[in-house]
This record gives C-alpha cells, sequence and structure tokens, in this order.
C-alpha cells in the first residue's frame, strides 16, 4: 500500500506547465529524495501526491488504489513543511501528543508514542518546555517529530532543514535515515540541497523545469549523469565539461579540445560508441577524478585561482569555455599563473553530445 506509483502525471498553472509527463515509480519502504532547483517541479509533484493539488493529467496510486478521488485528510500521509508549523503556546509534549489524541489514542498509548519519538529525535529534556522558548533548530525537530508520531506509511517532507543551521542538518541527516528505517515507511524528500539527498536517499529523482532528468541510486547518478544538467547540478564542484571533436591518433581515439590540447587515450567501450557518433562532443570528468603536475604532456591550462577548502583545495583552471576544476590534497603545491598538465581519469570520464546535452557512453 505505502509504495508510489505517478503515472502520465502533469501540472498546469494556467498557461504555466509546472510538471511535464511524468513516470515514476517509488518502492514501498524508499527513501525517496526528489532534487533540482528552485521552480523544477518537485514540490508540485509533492503536493499532488498529498493531495493538496490535483492533478491536471495522469494517475497517483498507492499501491493498487487510484488517489484521485481520495482528499488529504485520508491518505494516510505524514507531512512536514519548510517552514514547521507547531503551536508555539504549547509544550513539546503537548505538540507531539496532540495527533494521536486527536486520533482517539489512550492516554497510556500517547504516552508510549510521546516518550519514544522524544527519545528518537533527542527531545526528551525539553518535554515540558514552552516551543516559544526553543531555538529554530528545536522547533524544526518538533515539527518531525509531531508528523512523526503517527506512523504514517508514507512521510513527505518538503525542504525540512532549509531554515536550520549547518551543524543541524547534520544531526538531522542522521536521525531522519534512522527515523525512515525503523518505521519502515515510504519517504519522498523534496531537496534543492545535493548534499541531503546524496547522503540520505536510496534513489535520487533529478528535476528541471518540470521534466524529469535521471532516477537512479546516489552513486549511479554521480558516475554515469544521464546528461548536461544532471553533470553540472551534482557534484561539488559539478562535473567539468570541455568542448571538443573525436581525432584519432596513432595509438587510438582521443578528444581534440582545442587550447586546452588532446585528452588522453578513450577507453575501447567509450571510443567504441562514439566512432558511430561523428559530431561535437563535451568531455566530461570530475574535478575529484584528475591529477596536475606542471611537466609533461597533455592537457594544459594555466592556474587561475586557487580556492581552500580546509583539508582540500579547488584549483580553477583556464578560460571561458576551457575553464575547468581539479579536486586536491591542500598540500598540493600549484602556482597562481603558472601552466599545469591536467591528467584525467580516463576510466571515470564521460562524453555528451554537445547539441543535446544526452550522454554518449561511459568509460569503462
Amino acid at each position: 500500500m505505502s509504495a508510489i506509483h505517478l503515472q502520465g502525471l502533469s501540472k498546469k498553472f494556467g498557461d504555466f506547465t509546472a510538471l511535464k509527463t511524468m513516470d515514476l515509480d517509488i518502492a514501498d519502504g524508499e527513501f525517496m529524495a526528489l532534487l533540482g532547483p528552485s521552480g523544477c517541479g518537485k514540490t508540485t509533484t509533492m503536493n499532488m501526491i498529498a493531495g493538496m493539488e490535483e492533478p491536471t493529467q495522469g494517475r497517483i496510486l498507492f499501491g493498487e488504489c487510484d488517489m484521485a478521488q481520495v482528499p488529504m485528510g485520508r491518505r494516510g500521509v505524514g507531512f512536514v513543511f519548510q517552514n514547521y508549523a507547531i503551536f508555539t503556546h504549547m509544550t513539546v509534549r503537548q505538540n507531539l501528543a496532540y495527533g494521536p489524541r486527536m486520533h482517539g489514542a489512550s492516554r497510556p498509548e500517547i504516552d508510549r508514542r510521546v516518550g519514544a519519538i522524544a527519545e528518537l529525535l533527542q527531545l526528551t529534556p525539553l518535554l515540558d518546555r514552552k516551543a516559544e522558548r526553543l531555538s529554530v533548530n528545536i522547533l524544526q525537530r518538533v515539527a518531525i517529530g509531531r508528523s512523526a508520531i503517527l506512523e504514517p506509511a508514507i512521510f513527505l517532507l518538503d525542504e525540512p532543514l532549509s531554515n536550520v543551521d549547518a551543524a543541524f542538518r547534520a544531526v538531522m541527516r542522521t536521525e531522519l535515515k534512522h527515523l525512515q528505517r525503523q518505521f519502515r515507511q515510504t519517504m519522498v524528500y523534496v531537496t534543492h540541497d545535493q548534499l541531503e539527498a546524496m547522503t540520505m536517499a536510496d534513489r535520487i529523482t533529478v528535476m528541471d523545469h518540470g521534466v524529469l532528468q535521471q532516477v537512479g541510486s546516489p552513486i549511479e547518478v554521480y558516475n554515469n549523469p544521464a546528461n548536461v544538467f544532471v553533470a553540472r547540478f551534482i557534484g561539488s564542484p559539478g562535473m567539468n565539461l570541455l568542448p571538443g571533436r573525436p581525432a584519432e591518433s596513432d595509438r587510438g581515439m582521443v578528444i581534440d579540445l582545442g587550447p586546452v590540447g588532446l585528452t588522453p587515450l578513450l577507453p575501447a567501450k567509450l571510443a567504441q560508441r562514439l566512432r558511430g557518433h561523428g559530431g561535437d562532443v563535451l568531455f566530461g570528468f570530475r574535478p575529484e577524478q584528475a591529477t596536475i603536475a606542471h611537466e609533461g604532456r597533455g592537457m594544459k591550462a594555466p592556474v587561475t585561482f586557487v580556492e581552500r577548502i580546509g583539508a582540500r583545495i579547488i584549483v580553477h583552471l583556464g578560460q571561458s569555455e576551457s575553464a575547468m576544476k581539479v579536486v586536491l590534497d591542500n598540500d598540493a603545491r600549484v602556482s597562481l599563473g603558472a601552466s599545469a598538465i591536467i591528467t584525467p581519469h580516463m576510466e571515470s570520464a564521460r562524453l555528451f553530445d554537445r547539441a543535446s546535452g544526452a550522454a554518449i557512453g561511459q568509460g569503462a
């Protein structure tokens, strides 16, 4: 019953198309993240699952049950919003107990549930404190607990950590995953933060401008982006994408990157797929999957900036269409303005059609 099936789902607001035709299956007990920039349609999709919006076309099924005529209050879903919605005049205990009490649970059952969810979310010492005296971080924790205490089979969260500080977000990522595993819920989590999606979700649905771009596990989406949008959006920094043309060398196929030079030899599988392509391409590699040196042959570009981020540095190289980044340990020696030889890990390289943006093939 808690599997979710979106079939031909779309939503229009007047002349504006918020969601183009979407087909998506979310398995029973799966943690699915809807990931994308603002305005991509992810919240609209969640609102339709919850019953807050009616689809323009298509169907939403929970298991085999069509939700078309089922109002929001009878769908059995929990919902947590970006802006916490709790009763500030009540204590934490009263807020947590509100849902079970409205559903007619007995006092012992309410006490049991409140105690369990408070322990899970580290709210036990705060149970008798008025909500108006709590920080934003704790208020969002209470909001999550108030919805989770009803143990809904489907739990929908719309950017619940956007308004809290970075340290608290790191704690809550762990706690939300623990919560989902304990109650074996189907969880749909809307976020624009790829770190949240990558660390918590079993699978990620990447969206842009109302269009589903790719669905896969975090590692699948990171390693094998379906198109240029996903390649750039996933990763921090995103994938380097350099324009070039296929070329044959005396040892095999390479990509001619113009002012940057020639890539190392393409892996055999990628070269085979590319031979039937014939057009301009984008050569992609992750900033973490490359090394640089100051001497030798290969891809060459000047160092334009060095960004220090604690244990790592981000080395910016080249300019304009040939700009790229390489992530190195913070003790790596780089000189601003000097030329560097860039060597991507070719088994991880990816190629995209320059006109359509679609992935051509995989490096291994």
